[in-house]
């Protein structure tokens, strides 16, 4: 799994010290990222010559963020080891790690990790009573039952909440559409958003699911020139978001309503165009940085100097600020880590409120730890602007 990096793509074993209260002891932080290094060589030789894999800038990117807050730590009296791995390796992959006792002696997992290596690193993290800390991945792989499991990018179950909590606080009288598409994604969203609505069998908003699919023409025929009408975008789908919010410009100015879509239509750049002027398009993230901050500046100066005039990139921020709070709080409180989450809250650029989750109820302990803070933002005029938050 170790081999050269070209363009500071790299393999990283760091030793540093950090501030911490318990003293004469080492502890270990395991980054886990997708490098792809064995994609990006051929034995020893590098495959792409001056040029730089796009499949691998995410996870690059995520590393030189840790690199830059384990390069900011203040030094003290306890050791801090950071080993940095490769999530894609082809035969050191984390199976490998695991059954090779590579891990056994790690304190702290965090991870920019999806899917299956979520899952193996959820279940090694459970077994050995370690704290996992998922930094960039929005699901919980169906993971109950694992209070050593933290999710800091907050589920598609959190913002339906989320979202449900502001419609009764600011429309509780308002007719609101849950307009989707045909889909299993379309099915959760629908379901999260019926679980809290009606608790006890009876809605506590007047909430009706739409269904669409091309032709979005049947809208208009739901709504009411005299009433605000709500109108959410239940489906990630990019196509389907540019389809309905086309239709809600077209009839914005005849119809008063207000449009709210998922947590990845900012992505979307048939949102940001110029043919839906002044159409406001609110929805909610997890992770907000205006990146004026000290510790923004600082990480943007560090990182152009650490790698020659490179620019941090959202991966990188969200590296330098996971690796930055929680391998802290680890030292500090390394026998009672889940108790002590939220005071990284305002500590780097964002806001956090870790809540236990109980996927069933009756579960005595919780599946997982998740933030449950949401910035509201809003598209508008080719723009992402911060509305609120909650």
């Amino acid at each position: 799994m170790k081999k050269t990096f070209l363009f500071c793509f790299a393999l990283i074993f760091c030793v540093l010290q950090t501030n911490a209260q318990t003293s004469n002891k080492t502890f270990h932080v395991a980054i886990f990222a997708p490098l792809y290094l064995d994609s990006a060589f051929d034995g020893s030789f590098y495959k792409y010559n001056k040029s730089f894999p796009k499949f691998s800038s995410a996870g690059l990117d995520f590393v030189h963020g840790a690199q830059v807050a384990l390069d900011s730590f203040n030094l003290g009296g306890t050791y801090l080891t950071a080993h940095i791995f490769d999530c894609k390796a082809e035969k050191e992959n984390i199976p490998w790690l695991i059954s090779n006792h590579k891990l056994d002696s790690i304190d702290l997992i965090i991870g920019s990790v999806k899917d299956f290596e979520l899952l193996q690193l959820a279940n090694f993290a459970k077994k050995k009573n370690v704290p996992f800390i998922s930094a960039t991945t929005p699901n919980d792989a169906g993971i109950t039952s694992n209070p050593f499991f933290v999710i800091v990018s907050s589920t598609l179950r959190a913002h339906c909440e989320v979202l449900h909590s502001y419609l009764i606080q600011n429309h509780g009288t308002d007719k609101i559409y849950l307009c989707r598409k045909k889909g299993a994604q379309e099915d959760k969203i629908a379901d999260y958003f019926k679980n809290v609505n009606e608790p006890d069998g009876k809605p506590i908003l007047d909430l009706e699911v739409v269904n669409f699919e091309s032709d979005f023409s049947g809208l208009v025929n739901k709504l009411d020139s005299t009433k605000k009408s709500i109108i959410i975008g239940g489906s990630l789908n990019d196509a389907f978001a540019e389809g309905l919010t086309k239709a809600a410009y077209e009839l914005k100015s005849t119809y008063p309503l207000e449009v709210i879509g998922m947590p990845n239509w900012y992505t979307f750049s048939s949102l940001k165009k110029s043919n839906l002027k002044d159409l406001e398009i609110l929805y909610t993230t997890p992770y907000y940085n205006a990146r004026v901050d000290k510790y923004s500046k600082k990480i943007q100066f560090l990182y152009g100097k650490k790698f020659k005039g490179g620019t941090a990139t959202e991966m990188s921020y969200k590296g330098f600020e996971s690796v930055f709070l929680f391998a802290k709080l680890i030292t500090k409180y390394p026998n009672d880590f889940t108790s002590h989450l939220n005071e990284i809250s305002k500590q780097a650029f964002g806001e956090y409120n870790f809540m236990p989750v109980y996927v069933k109820k009756d579960n005595p302990v919780p599946d997982y730890f998740e933030n449950k803070h949401l910035y509201f933002m809003k598209i508008l005029n080719g723009k992402v602007v911060r509305a609120w938050d909650k």
